[in-house]
C-alpha cells in the first residue's frame, strides 16, 4: 500500500485496518473517525463486503481507515471471499486495530481472531467498543485479558455511537503514522466512487427495513447516473435478489416497501452529493450470483475457486 513517490518533509500517511467479528461496530467506528458517513451500518451481519476506505486528517497526518468485513467461520463462497479480504487488509496495514464489543467480551469469534492476529507482523491496537453500555470494572478486566493474550501497542475504550474516546484514538494513530506522502486530496473522505456509495446507501436502507425477511446475499447496483439541468441528479438502481419470493418482499403490497426504501435512500444520497436527487429503483432476480466471478470483481473481492 505504500506509495513509491517522494514524501514532502513532515508529511505522514498511515493505513489503519479495523478488524473484528461481525456486528462489533467497525463501520460505525470508521464513520466516527472520519467525521462523516463513508460506510453503511446495519444490524445485519456481514453488511460490509469489501474493504471501505475512509480518510481523515489529524495534525498533518493522513489516516486511511480500512473498514474490513467481519471475520467469522465462513460457510459459503461469499463468506470465504470476505474473510480472506479482511485478513489481507490486516497484513497490508501500518497498524491493525482489533475491535471488540465490550458487551460480548472475548467470545469464541473474537478469541479466534486474537489467536490468528498473533501471526500478523504489524503493530496491534485493541479497541473495546460500546463502553457506554458496560460497567467500568468489566472493561478493565477485558482490557487486561486482551493484553495477556496478545502483545499490544495500546488499548482504547470507545463508544463509536456517542463519540467517546474516538478523538483520543485518532490522535494516537496520527502521531504514529509513518512519514510519507498523502495518497488522497486533503478534503477527500473516501476512495469509493459516488455511484458505489449511492448503491451502498440503498442497500443499507434495504437491510434496515427488511432485516428479518431478506438474506444478506441481496445486492444493489447503480445502473445510470445522469446530471440534469438545474443541478439535480437522476439515478437508476437495481436491487438484485436470488429468488422471486424475495422480489415480492422487496416490492411490498402495492409497491409500498420499495417506495419507502427509495424515499429514505434518496434523502441520504442527496445529502452525500449535496444536490437534489431523483432515484428510481427496480428489483430483479439474479439466481446464483454468489457463484459468479464477475460479481465478486465488481465488489472488489477475490473469487474463491473452492
Amino acid at each position: 500500500m505504500r506509495s513509491l513517490s517522494m514524501a514532502e518533509p513532515g508529511t505522514r500517511c498511515g493505513f489503519v485496518a479495523i478488524i473484528g467479528a461481525p456486528n462489533v461496530g467497525k463501520s460505525t467506528l470508521v464513520n466516527a473517525l472520519v467525521g462523516t458517513k463513508v460506510a453503511i451500518v446495519s444490524h445485519k451481519v456481514q453488511t460490509t463486503r469489501a474493504p471501505v476506505r475512509g480518510i481523515a486528517m489529524e495534525n498533518g497526518a493522513q489516516l486511511i481507515f480500512v473498514d474490513t468485513p467481519g471475520i467469522f467461520a465462513p460457510k459459503r463462497r461469499l463468506d470465504r471471499a470476505m474473510v480472506t479480504t479482511a485478513w489481507a487488509g490486516a497484513h497490508d496495514a501500518d497498524v491493525v486495530c482489533l475491535l471488540a464489543d465490550a458487551r460480548r467480551g472475548i467470545d469464541e469469534e473474537t478469541g479466534a481472531i486474537v489467536e490468528r492476529l498473533a501471526e500478523v507482523q504489524r503493530p496491534r491496537v485493541a479497541i473495546l467498543n460500546k463502553i457506554d453500555l458496560v460497567e467500568k470494572p468489566r472493561l478493565l478486566t477485558l482490557a487486561n485479558d486482551l493484553n495477556a493474550r496478545l502483545p499490544l501497542e495500546a488499548t482504547f475504550m470507545t463508544s463509536a455511537l456517542t463519540g467517546d474516546g474516538v478523538a483520543d484514538l485518532r490522535r494516537w494513530l496520527a502521531a504514529r503514522a509513518p512519514e510519507g506522502p498523502w495518497h488522497y486530496p486533503e478534503d477527500q473522505v473516501s476512495d469509493a466512487p459516488m455511484r458505489q456509495l449511492a448503491a451502498e446507501i440503498t442497500r443499507e436502507k434495504l437491510y434496515e427495513r427488511l432485516h428479518q425477511e431478506l438474506p444478506y446475499q441481496s445486492t444493489v447496483e447503480t445502473d445510470s447516473w445522469k446530471e440534469l439541468r438545474g443541478g439535480a441528479v437522476r439515478i437508476e438502481q437495481t436491487i438484485y435478489v436470488v429468488r422471486d419470493s424475495q422480489r415480492k418482499i422487496v416490492l411490498g403490497k402495492g409497491g409500498a416497501t420499495i417506495k419507502a426504501i427509495g424515499a429514505e435512500a434518496r434523502r441520504e444520497i442527496a445529502v452525500a452529493v449535496e444536490k437534489p436527487v431523483h432515484l428510481f429503483l427496480f428489483v430483479k432476480v439474479r439466481e446464483g450470483w454468489g457463484d459468479d466471478p464477475e460479481r465478486y470483481r465488481e465488489m472488489g473481492l477475490e473469487f474463491p475457486k473452492e
